[in-house]
């Protein structure tokens, strides 16, 4: 049996490969080291005034750059098959 090298996955492929293989715990603890090591961005405290608006503004940035992304890898994709 061979060993799966999850250092050599990126976090993508990470993800993918546990999302596949749902019962590898090994898998699932390097995914979660790999987003808990991640530095936090802090949008605002829950004192700030404007907190409502500032997190609508970091819900929208996020929702755009993954349609961004979705629009970038479909783009790929159909200049694969093309």
């Amino acid at each position: 049996m061979s060993q799966t090298n999850y250092d050599a996955m990126s976090d993508a492929e990470l993800k993918q490969y546990f999302l596949k293989h749902r019962g590898d715990q090994t898998a699932f603890q390097v995914y979660l080291d790999r987003i808990n090591q991640r530095p936090r961005r802090i949008i605002a405290s829950p004192d700030d005034p404007d907190f409502d608006e500032k997190v609508q503004t970091a819900i929208r940035q996020k929702l755009e750059a993954s349609r961004s992304r979705n629009r970038q890898q479909a783009n790929y994709s159909n200049a694969a098959d093309g």
